[in-house]
C-alpha cells in the first residue's frame, strides 16, 4: 500500500477522484477528437479508439469534475488551505 501526501494509506488509484475544471477538460477533449490522437498522458501519440472518442464526445467524466470543484470550493469556504481542499476534493464518497 502506498501513502498519499496526507499520510493516509491507499490500496489503489481508484480511491482518488481525478477531476479538472470542466471547461478545460472539454477544450482538451475537443482538441484530441480533432487530431484523433492522444495528446496527453501515457498513451500520447496513439490513435484514439472508437470508445475513447465516444468518451471525449460525451464528456462522461463531467459528474466527477463538478463534484470535485464543488468539494474544493466548499473546503476553501470552510477555511481549509488549498492543499487540504485539493486532498478533500479528490476523495470519493461523502466526507464526515
Amino acid at each position: 500500500m502506498a501513502k498519499n501526501n496526507q499520510g493516509n494509506t491507499t490500496s489503489n488509484n481508484y480511491n482518488e477522484r481525478r477531476w479538472s475544471v470542466p471547461s478545460r477538460r472539454a477544450k482538451n477533449y475537443a482538441e484530441e477528437r480533432k487530431a484523433k490522437v492522444h495528446q496527453r498522458g501515457a498513451k500520447m501519440g496513439r490513435e484514439l479508439t472508437d470508445y475513447e472518442a465516444g468518451m471525449r464526445s460525451g464528456y462522461l467524466q463531467c459528474q466527477s469534475d463538478h463534484a470535485g470543484v464543488y468539494k474544493y470550493k466548499k473546503a476553501l469556504s470552510e477555511g481549509k488551505s488549498k492543499e487540504e481542499a485539493k486532498f478533500i476534493s479528490r476523495q470519493k464518497g461523502r466526507r464526515n
